[in-house]
C-alpha cells in the first residue's frame, strides 16, 4: 500500500448506539398506533409470498381490513382465503395486480377506495430478484426496473394523491434493499433499481413533511437476510439457513420501528448485526467523500483496510 496508513484510508469513526434486538413474540396488537389498529385499511403489493404475506397476516391480527395485490393469482387466493377465515369476506379484497402496469394499479386503487374509502397503510412491496450485470441481461434489466422501480412509482403516484387528502393519519412503506445502499457486486440491475427506490422514497418523505397539516408519513423498509422466495425459500419444509430471519420476524421488527417514527428501517439478521450494517454503509459513503475506487470494500488494495475499519468500529462498541 506504498506505506499508506490504514488510519488515513478509513472514514471517521462516528458514534454508534449498541442496541441488541431480539424479536419479541408479543403480538404487535399489544401496542397502539394511530394507523395500525382495527378498522383501518391496508393495501399490500407482493402479498402472495414472503414479506408481503407476513405483513398481511400481522396486520390482519390487528383487525385491519386488507387488500391483497400480487401477480401470482393462485398464491394470492390462498393467503386471501386464510385472511377471510380470520376477518370475514367483507374485510378482505383479493385483487390480482401486475404493478408494472399502471392501468392495473389504478384498478386496484379504485376497487379499494370504492369499497372502503381510505387507505391507512400502503405497503409498496412487490419485487422480483432476477439478475442483470453491467453489460449482460438487458431483458432482465427491463423486467427488474419495470417491477422493482416503476412498480413502486406506479403505486406511489396512484395512491399518494388520494391518501394526502384523507382526514386520518396514514403511511406509505416502500420496500428497498441493502443492496441499493452498499451496492455489492454481482447484480447491478437489482442494485440500481433498489438504489432508485431509496432515492424516490427519501424524496417522498421530504415532500410529504413539507405539506401543511400533512397526515401521511413515508418509510423506507430495508430487510436483512430474510428467508423468502428471493433468498431461496422454495416453499418446501427444508429449514431456513441459521443466519436468515423469517419474514414474520422481519415484519415485526419493521412495525416496531415504524411506531418509533423511523424513516430508515434497517433490519438486521442472525448473521449481520445492525452495527455492521452501519459500518458498511459509512464505508461506502466515504468512497465518494475520500475519492477511493468504486466499491473499495471489494478492492484488493482496500479490502484489508475495510476489515480493519469494521474491527475497530465493533471494538469501540464493546
Amino acid at each position: 500500500m506504498s506505506g499508506r496508513s490504514s488510519r488515513n484510508a478509513s472514514p471517521l469513526r462516528g458514534p454508534f448506539s449498541n442496541p441488541s434486538y431480539t424479536v419479541n413474540p408479543m403480538s404487535i396488537a399489544d401496542e397502539f398506533h394511530p394507523v395500525l389498529h382495527a378498522g383501518r385499511v391496508a393495501v399490500i403489493t407482493g402479498a402472495a409470498n414472503g414479506i408481503g404475506r407476513a405483513a398481511a397476516r400481522e396486520l390482519a391480527k390487528l383487525g385491519l381490513k386488507i387488500a391483497l395485490a400480487d401477480v401470482d393469482e393462485t398464491k394470492l387466493r390462498v393467503i386471501g382465503q386464510e385472511l377471510i377465515e380470520l376477518l370475514g369476506a367483507q374485510n378482505v379484497l383479493i385483487i390480482p395486480t401486475d404493478v408494472s402496469k399502471l392501468d392495473q394499479v389504478v384498478r386496484l386503487k379504485d376497487k379499494v377506495y370504492d369499497t372502503w374509502g381510505e387507505v391507512a397503510v400502503l405497503m409498496n412491496n412487490a419485487g422480483i430478484g432476477i439478475k442483470g450485470t453491467s453489460w449482460e441481461g438487458i431483458e432482465n434489466w427491463h423486467k427488474i426496473f419495470d417491477v422493482n422501480l416503476f412498480g413502486i412509482v406506479n403505486v406511489q403516484h396512484t395512491f399518494a394523491p388520494f391518501m394526502i387528502h384523507q382526514e386520518n393519519q396514514a403511511m406509505i412503506i416502500n420496500t428497498g434493499s441493502k443492496q441499493g445502499i452498499t451496492n455489492p457486486p454481482g447484480n447491478s440491475a437489482y442494485n440500481a433499481a433498489k438504489a432508485a427506490v431509496k432515492s424516490l422514497t427519501e424524496g417522498l418523505a421530504h415532500e410529504l413533511r413539507e405539506r401543511p397539516e400533512n397526515n401521511v408519513t413515508a418509510h423506507l423498509f430495508i430487510p436483512g437476510w430474510t428467508w423468502t422466495g428471493l433468498a431461496g425459500d422454495d416453499g418446501t419444509d427444508k429449514p431456513k439457513p441459521h443466519g436468515a430471519w423469517t419474514a414474520e420476524e422481519t415484519i415485526l421488527y419493521m412495525f416496531d420501528k415504524i411506531r418509533l417514527g423511523d424513516f430508515y428501517i434497517l433490519v438486521p439478521d442472525n448473521e449481520t448485526k445492525r452495527e455492521v450494517d452501519q459500518l458498511r454503509i459509512m464505508w461506502g459513503a466515504a468512497d465518494v467523500a475520500e475519492g477511493r475506487p468504486a466499491l473499495s470494500r471489494w478492492h484488493k488494495d482496500y479490502k484489508p483496510l475495510f476489515e480493519e475499519f469494521v474491527r475497530d468500529g465493533m471494538a469501540a462498541l464493546e
